[in-house]
């Protein structure tokens, strides 16, 4: 009678002792009918004595055996260990031995016994346990498996530092009919039974990938760095911002090219929203780049299968989707620190977030403010060109007539003797203290 074991580390096939210990053999194979040892990890290994597995808590404290379950399942209490069977003739001699676990009694009410915990050993003549410890099987197969389990790294108490698990547990001959009450799952378990966190049982920490996986994985996460960096600094809305996907970006354009002549070449393609080629601020020569914005997704990858590589202007143009956000994060902002502000419109328009507004230089600034401005150092371009437009209107002219006139108008005398009579008393202070001196 035989039970296959599927682990981690490999097969391990065990032949049972079912007539020199029935009770035992009936209780081990029933477990494993009832998927009782899948994903049980072995909690103790120590080098050349023996691995022990069968607790589902992995801490060497739990496990029962299959008359207590089923009574657990039924809401009924049952003791939690049987009677050990001890053959004399059953010995740890070989490398191999597979054991139930006998646990020790605590008190007169909790007597000792065999549960659901067995080990297997990992050396040869280990004398020390014949007879404290129930022997009912030998492995037959899978001696390799046990040379890997004995070479695994433990920690001080000797649970293993990667999990070392029972992934399957194949029943290869049952001769024992089934318990009564007892209960077959549907399926086995996919999670394992402890909360287990160290190393997984299928997680390589010394696998290497390929250099260019490698430099694909370092890439990201450099850039998530510094889209982090980014945001932090107030250059993104939010770290995790995708560039829109109707604009494209022109460059390698000749000086010469206006905004007219590139929206009436792509406007072709569909509708534009805007075409701007960005240009000096002081000098306002062309930097020899554009940005096109349509209005559908479409149109502009239209445009960039059509328009790549193109003859504009006797200069080859160069045409790829636009990677900026600038335009972005001047209309919206989700500073959560300061929260929802007053006036705000309360819908969001960015990505279909209702948390983004439109971004302010001062908390005071309100949208029906619209261009006008609070500070006399926040003086945006637009009212520097007003103000020249007003300075050359008629009806300045005129204000500017009128004030002449009125500073060319003779004043009063009494406010003139008013005013030398309030400075006299400052120029005779002033001679006293030139006498003085």
């Amino acid at each position: 009678m035989s039970v296959l074991f599927e682990t981690s580390l490999g097969d391990i096939v065990i032949d049972l002792e079912t007539e020199l210990c029935p009770k035992t053999c009936l209780n081990f194979l029933k477990l494993c009918k009832v998927y009782y040892y899948n994903l049980n990890a072995f909690f103790n290994v120590s080098k050349d004595f023996l691995a022990q597995v069968g607790d589902p808590t992995a801490t060497g404290t739990g496990g029962e055996s299959i008359w207590s379950l089923i009574a657990s399942q039924k809401g009924e209490t049952a003791q939690r260990y049987f009677t050990p069977e001890f053959v004399p003739r059953l010995k740890h001699k070989q490398r191999g031995t597979v054991s139930m676990a006998v646990a020790p009694a605590v008190g007169e009410e909790h007597k000792g016994g065999c549960g659901s915990q067995f080990f297997i050993t990992l050396g040869d003549n280990i004398e020390y346990l014949d007879m404290k410890h129930a022997v009912f099987g030998h492995v037959v197969e899978g001696f390799e498996t046990l040379d890997k389990l004995n070479e695994v790294f433990v920690d001080q108490d000797g649970r293993p530092l990667k999990d070392v698990r029972i992934r399957h547990v194949e029943i290869l001959e049952d001769p024992f009919e089934d318990p009564p009450g007892l209960v077959i799952p549907e399926s086995p378990p996919v999670k394992p039974p402890d909360n287990s966190t160290r190393i997984a049982e299928d997680e390589d920490p010394l696998e290497t990938l390929p250099e260019e996986e490698a430099e694909e994985i370092r890439r990201k996460k450099a850039a998530q760095a510094s889209a982090l960096t980014l945001e932090m600094v107030g250059d993104l809305p939010f770290a995790n911002v995708r560039p829109p996907e109707n604009v494209l970006f022109v460059c390698k354009l000749n000086p010469v090219t206006r905004d007219e002549d590139l929206e009436l070449i792509f406007s072709r393609f569909g509708t534009i929203i805007s075409c701007q080629v960005i240009r000096d601020k002081k000098t306002g020569d062309s930097l020899q780049y554009a940005f096109i914005e349509f209005d559908k997704r479409e149109d502009a990858e239209q445009a960039y299968f059509k328009m790549q590589n193109v003859l504009v202007d006797d200069r080859r143009i160069w045409v790829d989707f636009s990677q900026s956000v600038a335009r972005l994060n001047n209309q919206w902002s989700n500073n959560v620190k300061m929260g929802p502000r007053p006036g705000g419109r309360g819908k969001g328009g960015f990505a279909g977030r209702e948390d983004l507004e439109a971004t302010r230089r001062y908390r005071g600034q309100s949208e029906e403010r619209g261009n006008g401005y609070d500070m006399v150092f926040d003086v945006p371009d637009h009212g520097r060109r007003r103000r020249r437009s007003r300075s050359r209107s008629p009806r300045h002219h005129d204000r500017s007539k009128d004030r002449s006139r009125r500073s060319q108008s003779p004043r009063p005398r009494h406010r003139d003797n008013e005013r030398r009579r309030s400075r006299s008393p400052d120029r005779r202070s002033g001679d006293r203290y030139n006498r003085r001196r």
